[in-house]
């Protein structure tokens, strides 16, 4: 059995504590909160794409909301039990918009619900494979070739790779005139640094909530900046009452709701390189995860029920016609900001999306967030995870030039590429480009090579992984210089972990052995 790791001063409600029912909903609604704005975020991109009109994607919005609770409450009951919120990922995102940019128009149907059909196709066939990869253990055989040297740059580019997103800084946006509301992006962040800083000493309030109180803070402000017409509709910042007076009190939300799915194997070869993309996150995520709780490294057998846990509740999603489901690197950094760690608040928070996700009000509340109030939580939270990142590097050997050389790369790989495939443009581009390489130019330009190649190279965290992958167990180095040596004595065994079939079956199972 490993030994374990000293539990870190920061935790407050380690990942086996249970706090008082009343605290754990309102510290639920909190992690929930961290990763509001991205399965907001999601939804209405692609249903912006597929000309998906208002009263279908508020339904689609409670949808996302519907299947992350049911996702969260699998993977920290059935899955790899760590607090970690599940919800629509970015990484599935581009072959998703590549999807329902393509798929063709079905008989009978309006374009957007074709092309949501053909999504939920891809989806579900991409999601099994990940089912196999997980329970299979394909993923945790490759524990043994990675250490902190890998994980310390993949999960810093985690953090990274979020400093642009639309929230902090929407580049199309600006180059269409418009202009971000910085002071009350900057005012959310002054509230969540001086709750969870300054005065986290003060009152207990102040170190559980920093992240509610200020949002909650920001928000009104914002909303008393609007009633009184300081922000005009329409404006960054202003928030919709009216909308949420409008909503649909309660939306039917049920599997297979939008139709049969359909299924095209380029679309599903696509969505295959996301879910590859998903899988890198997670792993590291869980490494974070891990850290930030104050406990060893994950074990290869949690990391295998993580991913076939996250892989059958992708097939979830794509049943219920969603965008898929992933683990959120916002809700580990909101665990690092408040030192909440418990799963059983996660799961609190879970149960009560679940609920709200069928409730038109509470969608369109949230809704009514403004995206500068998202950008300030998310500077906060993003900056937590590449410092949880670069933690890991206390294992490491620094004065080791080859660790250096390894993880600097990594980092620069990490951030280059995707930036290079953003200038190209999209994946149909990039294919054409590599249709001009002699000889092979014709395999690289499919769907399946090129598609896949473009897929990777945009996510920042999957090229770094990759880069660091090979160079860490290629190069020369020592157990103890590559950090293998101290992180094997504090991580976990397999053993440690039980999985559901361990706690469920094999437990019933062995008491009716023991009573025979």
């Amino acid at each position: 059995m490993a030994e374990p790791e000293e539990e870190s001063s920061l935790v407050e409600y380690g990942i086996e504590d249970r706090p008082p029912r009343s605290t754990s909903v309102v510290l639920g609604v909190q992690h929930y909160l961290t990763m509001v704005g991205a399965n907001i975020a999601v939804p209405l991109i692609l249903a912006s794409l597929m000309g998906m009109p208002a009263d279908v994607t508020a339904k689609f919005v409670g949808t996302f909301f519907v299947v992350s609770g049911v996702a969260t409450l699998a993977q920290t009951t059935f899955g790899n039990r760590y607090p970690i919120v599940q919800g629509a990922p970015f990484s599935m995102l581009a072959p998703g918009i590549a999807i329902v940019t393509a798929a063709p128009v079905l008989s009978g149907f309006p374009d957007w619900q074709s092309k949501l059909l053909f999504l939920q196709g891809a989806i579900i066939v991409a999601a099994l494979a990940e089912v196999a990869v997980g329970y299979l253990g394909i993923v945790g055989r490759l524990r043994s070739y990675i250490s902190p040297v890998v994980v310390a740059p993949v999960v810093t580019l985690i953090g990274l790779s979020l400093f642009s997103a639309p929230q902090i800084v929407d580049v199309n946006a600006e180059a269409a005139g418009a202009q971000q509301n910085w002071w009350l992006l900057l005012l959310t962040l002054g509230l969540i640094v001086l709750f969870s800083q300054y005065l986290r000493d003060r009152s207990r309030a102040f170190s559980l909530f920093p992240v509610i109180l200020g949002i909650a803070g920001a928000w009104l402000v914002a909303t008393v900046l609007s009633v009184t017409g300081v922000y005009a509709p329409g404006s960054i910042g202003y928030v919709d009452l009216n909308a949420v007076a409008s909503a649909d009190p309660v939306y039917a939300i049920y599997p297979f709701m939008w139709g049969m799915p359909q299924f095209q194997t380029s679309f599903i070869v696509g969505m295959f390189a996301g879910v590859v993309a998903s899988m890198v996150e997670s792993f590291a995520d869980y490494h974070a995860v891990a850290r930030l709780s104050g406990v060893g490294a994950p074990s290869a057998k949690r990391i295998n029920h993580g991913i076939g846990m996250e892989g059958l509740m992708n097939v979830f999603a794509g049943v219920m016609g969603t965008g898929g489901s992933t683990s959120y690197s916002e809700n580990i950094g909101a665990i690092g900001l408040t030192g909440v760690a418990s799963r059983y608040v996660v799961q609190i928070g879970a149960a009560v999306m679940l609920v709200v996700g069928f409730v038109g009000y509470f969608g369109q509340l949230i809704a009514t967030i403004p995206d500068p109030i998202v950008g300030g939580l998310y500077i906060a939270m993003f900056g937590q995870i590449v410092a949880v990142g670069l933690s890991n590097l206390k294992y490491v050997d620094l004065d080791s030039s080859r660790n250096l050389f390894v993880i600097g790369l990594a980092i620069f790989a990490g951030m280059a590429v995707p930036a290079y495939m953003g200038a190209v443009g999209d994946a149909t581009t990039f294919q054409q480009g590599l249709a001009t390489v002699p000889v092979v130019g014709d395999v690289l330009a499919t769907n399946a090579v090129g598609g896949t190649f473009y897929i990777i190279g945009t996510t920042n965290m999957a090229v770094g992984g990759v880069v660091a992958l090979f160079l860490d167990n290629t190069i020369p180095g020592t157990p103890e210089e590559r950090g293998l040596a101290d992180w094997e004595r504090i991580a976990e065994g397999n053993d440690d972990f039980q999985s559901a079939y361990d706690r469920f079956v094999r437990k019933d199972g062995g008491a009716a052995e023991s009573a025979d």
